[in-house]
């Protein structure tokens, strides 16, 4: 059997055909971005009320799956109501679940770091173990300061990774699309 995924050749060539287009949805993004950043306890909330109308919708699919199929399925059933149950919560109550995030957040930042500088430790006698020792310093600070700063954190720190992130993503496709823009020449 054929593998139909598209060459290299393939991608570089329909990116350089719609260049135009990367950058414009980089652009897009960078703006999305420094809007999120400058505005952080609206996208928090609004990021927060966006994951509460999925976890009720997925919950509610979950519970039609867990109906429709036949035997064992009670995992399912449960999952779904738990989850119907949280968006509710979080729905009618946007600043807990803000603060619940937040607290992800720190909670992820501070194991990443961790992480991270044991990779970068074990790593030190190969070149670049010091950037991911950084990294990883950075992660483990981000991740405490955020969570010193609960609950107050809570009101900026979902909408401020979240905009950093849309801006590096932004900032991925305009490099990408100023790339393909130089190769066509």
């Amino acid at each position: 059997m054929a593998d139909a995924s598209p060459s290299i050749r393939e991608i570089r060539q329909k990116i350089e055909d719609n260049w135009g287009w990367f950058l414009a949805l980089g652009l897009c993004l960078l703006l999305g971005g420094m809007i999120l950043i400058a505005a952080p306890l609206a996208s928090s909330i609004a990021i927060t009320l966006l994951m509460a109308a999925v976890l009720v919708v997925g919950g509610l699919v979950q519970i039609y799956q867990a109906f429709r199929a036949k035997g064992g399925q009670m995992w399912s059933l449960v999952t779904g109501i738990i989850a119907v149950i949280g968006g509710i919560v979080i729905y009618t109550n946007p600043l807990a679940g803000t603060f619940a995030l937040t607290l992800v957040i720190a909670a992820v930042f501070i194991a990443q770091g961790v992480s991270q500088l044991l990779l970068g430790f074990k790593l030190k006698p190969h070149e670049g173990w010091f950037w991911v020792v950084l990294a990883g310093l950075v992660s483990l600070l981000a991740g405490v300061m955020i969570w010193m700063e609960l609950p107050s954190s809570a009101a900026w720190a979902v909408g401020l990774v979240a905009g950093i992130s849309v801006m590096f993503n932004g900032w991925s496709y305009i490099a990408i699309a100023l790339a393909a823009r130089a190769m066509k020449g």
